[in-house]
């Protein structure tokens, strides 16, 4: 009987010892076919994301250089995700923002924040950043003079005259200890707002595109990036001081990715604005425009 009894709880042990081992491998296969769904489901959402996109076009307005030729490189990144990137090139600095404004365009690049808000302003027109892309530094470059630590007491240093870009000059000459200009002035500081003047420096106010063709007739000359460029200058190599990427006037004047307000959001432009602040096309930034454009992401 004894003998029976044993028997009979060993069976039963062995079918209860079976029916958990049963319930384990139940468990982990489901497991893994849970783990194998959701892999194929995160799988499947990335690609129609992807198809979502691939047969897109989008049509960027933007000036020749480097806004033109930086969006050429970016064009190439956003090829590989099946988006076809159209530059359409314009030489003035109205009709891009009018075609965005009109859809003929999906964005522009070419302009800096200041400048498009003013736009808006004067033309009723609702356009928005989409992020910075770069800036082209003013630069301080020799004239007479090329040693900007040993300036010579009444040395001539020329400026654009208008507004904006003289602020931004004397900021810059604020920034390299040869002025001190009154706290709060800021990007609207005019000679008005210098406080101190220990090296008595004469600033020449002379319109800003012609800054390069008399740099030779005064000490030194603070001169737009573009206009340092189309002049032949080496921004990297002639500049003895440039605006830092930190600088008010870097963060400021930096040149934005837009568009019509209510389609910053739209993935194709976010597909865009990821291409241009990429590893790629700060490499070529870098590589390409020896100081004079600089990439700020």
């Amino acid at each position: 009987m004894k003998k029976l009894i044993s028997a009979t709880l060993a069976a039963t042990l062995a079918l209860s010892l079976a029916a958990c081992g049963s319930t384990a491998s139940t468990t982990e296969t489901t497991s893994s076919e849970a783990a194998s769904t959701e892999s194929t489901a995160a799988s499947s959402e990335a690609a129609e994301s992807t198809s979502d996109l691939a047969g897109t076009t989008l049509k960027v307005a933007a000036s020749p250089t480097p806004h033109a030729e930086i969006l050429n490189v970016a064009k190439e990144i956003l090829a590989e995700q099946g988006i076809d990137l159209e530059v359409v090139e314009f030489s003035d600095y109205v009709q891009p923002n009018l075609v965005t404004e009109n859809g003929e365009v999906d964005a522009n690049y070419f302009q800096h924040t200041p400048y498009l808000d003013s736009f808006n302003e004067e033309n009723g027109t609702h356009l928005v950043s989409v992020g910075a892309v770069h800036y082209e530094p003013f630069g301080i470059y020799p004239g007479k003079s090329s040693d900007l630590a040993n300036i010579a007491d009444g040395a001539t240093i020329a400026v654009p005259n208008d507004t904006t870009n003289e602020a931004r000059a004397l900021q810059l000459l604020a920034a390299q200890g040869l002025i001190t200009v009154r706290d709060g002035a800021g990007l609207t500081a005019t000679v008005n707002d210098i406080t101190e003047n220990p090296h008595n420096v004469k600033i020449e106010e002379i319109e800003a595109a012609q800054l390069p063709r008399t740099v030779q007739d005064v000490d030194f000359a603070v001169i737009n990036g573009n206009y340092a460029i189309e002049a032949g200058f080496s921004v990297g190599k002639d500049a003895l001081a440039t605006e830092d990427a930190s600088s008010e006037a870097a963060q400021t004047y930096a040149n934005v990715l837009v568009v019509k307000e209510g389609n910053e959001s739209d993935p194709a432009i976010q597909a865009l604005y990821a291409a241009l602040t990429s590893d790629k096309v700060k490499d070529y930034i870098n590589s390409t425009y020896d100081g004079a454009v600089v990439p700020i992401f």
